[in-house]
Parts: structure tokens; C-alpha cells; sequence
């Protein structure tokens, strides 16, 4: 116990000693990064998430470099703060041009977030595409920007009337148009080997004549 007492105190002195040391670079008006005076005006705040000793201008020039490498989350300059600046509060000192890239890097962050995604691989969209029911089965999907059918997990136009590990068998156009023709008689697959079955009468029992 008397441990994590001075253990407590001391963190607390650290603490206050950082504060202390902030708020005097503070009250002295010198940038951190550009060692150059500011007025309590051109003070970077942060939208008060955050105070510091650095003055717009240099955040204005970070925030540009940070855009240029395509981060979207931007950490506070400083030294052990884990804060992000705030990109409405930082749209007043950046150009409305740099604030739309940051915009675009933030979207581009937060698609990379999600796992369950993939492109529409028609070339004149590439919409994203998201399976928001998170359902690993899904496979024949519509674009809804181009209203195109593609397969989620092959992420090609959609194989109709084929599986998505024979999509590479295909050879020429008479390929796709048998799936089709497959698809739209509903003809059923052997499950020894794989040829297309149609029921001539009967029962629902369909022997393959290729399998003995």
C-alpha cells in the first residue's frame, strides 16, 4: 500500500511538473517547434482538447505534411499526448482545398476500418460495396451505384451458373452463356463430378450417368 502511495506521488509530481513546465512556455508565448514568440491569438488550442506551446502557424504546416502522407487520424504534435486534432476546429487555419483532402484521407481511414468490403469490378464504377450483414456466405451482390451483378468473394462479374473455385475454367463467351442457360433451367450438379443434370421425370432421386 505504501508503495502505491509514493507511486501515485510520484506520477503526480511528474504531471505537475509537465504542466508547469507547459504553462511557463505557455505564459512565455514561445512555439515548441518554431522556437519563435506568438501572441495569446495565434495560440493553437486545439478546439481545448488539448493546450500547448505551439503557435498556428506551425500546426497549420503540420497538419499539410501529415495530408501530404495521407493520414487522416492526426496525432497532436507534442510528446505523450495521445489527443487528435480536431479537423472542424483546424478548417479555420488550413485552405478549404487542404480541409477536403483531409476530409477524403479520414473517409479513406475509416473504409480501411471495415473489414466486409470490396470494389464493384466494373471499371466504369468501382463503387464501394459493403456487406453490412457481416454474412460471409453472401456471394452474388448488386452494385448499387451501376446496378451491375458481381461476386463478393471473387470480386468479378458474376459467374452465373458456375462456382466461384471453377471461374477459372472459363475459356470463351459459350462458357458464360452455358451458365447461364444452367442457371435459368435449373439444372442441378453432380456432386462426384460436377456436370450440369436435368431431371427427365420421375422421382426427385437423379443418378448421374458419368458416375458408377
Amino acid at each position: 500500500m505504501g508503495n502505491s502511495l509514493q507511486s501515485l506521488h510520484r506520477h503526480r509530481e511528474e504531471d505537475e511538473g509537465v504542466n508547469a513546465i507547459e504553462e511557463q512556455l505557455i505564459r512565455e508565448g514561445t512555439c515548441e517547434i518554431c522556437i519563435e514568440l506568438f501572441t495569446p491569438e495565434t495560440l493553437f488550442q486545439n478546439n481545448n482538447l488539448c493546450v500547448h506551446p505551439f503557435c498556428v502557424e506551425c500546426i497549420a504546416t503540420y497538419i499539410e505534411t501529415k495530408i501530404g502522407e495521407n493520414v487522416g487520424k492526426i496525432p497532436c504534435p507534442a510528446l505523450d499526448c495521445e489527443n487528435q486534432l480536431d479537423p472542424v476546429f483546424c478548417s479555420s487555419i488550413i485552405s478549404k482545398q487542404l480541409f477536403d483532402k483531409w476530409c477524403d484521407a479520414l473517409c479513406n481511414s475509416a473504409v480501411l476500418e471495415i473489414q466486409n468490403r470490396t470494389y464493384c469490378p466494373n471499371q466504369l464504377c468501382s463503387a464501394l460495396v459493403i456487406n453490412e450483414c457481416d454474412d460471409k456466405s453472401v456471394k452474388e451482390v448488386m452494385c448499387p451505384n451501376c446496378k451491375q451483378y458481381f461476386c463478393f468473394k471473387c470480386q468479378i462479374p458474376w459467374h452465373t451458373g458456375y462456382r466461384c473455385h471453377e471461374v477459372g475454367q472459363f475459356r470463351d463467351r459459350n462458357d458464360v452463356l452455358f451458365g447461364q442457360l444452367a442457371e435459368r433451367r435449373r439444372w442441378s450438379r453432380c456432386y462426384r463430378c460436377g456436370e450440369c443434370l436435368e431431371r427427365a421425370g420421375g422421382c426427385r432421386v437423379i443418378h448421374c450417368r458419368l458416375v458408377n
